[in-house]
């Protein structure tokens, strides 16, 4: 006999990078009925993560590492020792121990792929965590007034005019996209793009040769989760609709099915504290136009109630477990 329904599993992966990501799979991984994959992107070129990068010649452990911690099975005492970062010594100061511990695995195994599958058994990672190229890239973006700013760490947090918009990014060094990636994307039941800083955490992965062909040629639903902050340098003065627009500059128009977005209230006292660092909440403008695009709206609260402005890792599972489930379609 085959398998009742209620035992099938359901394949979900997630595409970005840095908190967003971790948000998405801590909510995620304690639930056994889904399969999970993270793909992640490899371009973070500061802090610890690029100084390891540069000295070893490795890929960018930084990405890896969150979404590691996300998925392990002691998920707080994982953490708390991956994220530990040395305060005193010449050579280590700086670094976290799960960069460390990944870039030693790399070196003993002879792959920074086998590296990862060595962590995620040592720490019981519940899913499988995807460099989304092996490629050494390094991400790229050209402002609106043709300026060319090179690394992530310089468009994370800008030193050139931060008000000018950007009109599009790039790699270099490469960026075809991961086999056991494009592996995981046709294997799919829900692919959830985001949450996470548009230019320097989503679209570098959408910029691997092969993904757009990937996403669009899947049977997956493709579920974009918005952000609810905009943020200083990458998404100034940005709606909803911006945010779709930018992913659709490179996925295209109807690759998207889904949309995501918070309809939560925001503490005013929290909004008051992230407007002086440029950001402000993202709005609504137009539904319906969406609506008409073929992209179908979700939304729910989806604010955390810590003094952070970010998606609780919990409400964004109930929803995504929704669709697993069937109740949204």
């Amino acid at each position: 006999m085959g398998k009742q329904p209620s035992e099938v599993k359901c394949n979900i992966t997630t595409i970005g990078g840095g908190t967003g990501t971790f948000n998405v799979l801590s909510g995620l991984g304690k639930n056994r009925h889904l399969n999970l994959a993270a793909i992640v992107t490899v371009a973070d070129s500061g802090g610890s993560t690029g100084e390891l990068r540069d000295e070893f010649g490795i890929l960018p452990p930084g990405d890896v590492r969150r979404a590691i911690v996300a998925l392990a099975e002691d998920t707080e005492v994982v953490r708390r020792l991956f994220e530990y970062r040395f305060k005193e010594g010449r050579r280590i100061a700086g670094h976290t121990i799960g960069n460390l511990l990944l870039t030693a695995l790399t070196d003993i195994m002879g792959d920074f792929e086998r590296g990862i599958e060595e962590l995620s058994e040592m720490f019981s990672v519940h899913g499988k965590v995807i460099p989304v190229t092996l490629d050494n890239v390094s991400l790229g973006v050209t402002l609106e007034n043709g300026e060319r700013i090179l690394g992530e760490t310089d468009i994370d947090v800008p030193k050139h005019d931060g008000n000018v918009p950007i009109r599009d990014a790039f790699l270099l060094g490469g960026g075809q996209l991961n086999p056991r990636a494009k592996e995981a994307i046709e294997n799919s039941d829900y692919v959830i793009v985001g949450p996470g800083d548009l230019y320097t955490s989503i679209v570098p992965n959408l910029l691997c040769g092969g993904m757009v062909d990937a996403l669009r040629s899947s049977p997956a639903k493709i579920i974009y989760v918005c952000n609810i902050m905009t943020k200083h340098g990458e998404t100034d003065g940005f709606a909803v609709e911006d945010f779709v627009r930018v992913l659709e500059q490179y996925l295209g128009e109807g690759t998207i099915d889904y949309l995501l977005v918070n309809n939560g209230e925001l503490r005013a006292s929290l909004v008051r504290k992230y407007e002086q660092e440029g950001k402000a909440p993202v709005r609504l403008r137009d539904g319906p136009a969406l609506l008409r695009k073929g992209i179908k709206l979700v939304e729910r609260d989806f604010t955390s109630e810590t003094d952070y402005i970010r998606h609780d890792p919990r409400k964004l599972a109930r929803t995504i477990e929704d669709f697993a489930s069937g109740w949204i379609r």
